[in-house]
């Protein structure tokens, strides 16, 4: 495998995180009104944290069960995402 199969593998890999983060985060801004005055964390730095944590998500799976794609790993993203999210906008007071 050539250096650009490599970096478009490595995007690949990474793209679920943060194409996540990035929903989770406008589909906040968009539908939980109510708690948005709590949410002191802007838009970018909401996504960055959710994608970081995310990232990291499918490399703890990566090395957990030795292959990428595995729908348990994918399943913890979505679990870890949302939970994320819920802590950075402070849900927890409503």
């Amino acid at each position: 495998m050539g250096p650009l199969e490599q970096i478009i593998h490595t995007f690949n890999f990474i793209a679920p995180a943060w194409l996540l983060a990035l929903f989770c985060v406008l589909i906040a801004r968009f539908t939980a009104r109510w708690w948005l005055p709590v949410a002191s964390w802007s838009l970018l730095k909401q996504t960055m944290v959710s994608g970081v944590v995310g990232t990291a998500v499918l490399v703890g799976g990566l090395v957990l069960w030795g292959t990428d794609g595995k729908m348990a790993t994918y399943s913890a993203l979505v679990i870890i995402s949302g939970t994320t999210q819920w802590l950075m906008c402070r849900a927890w007071r409503r």
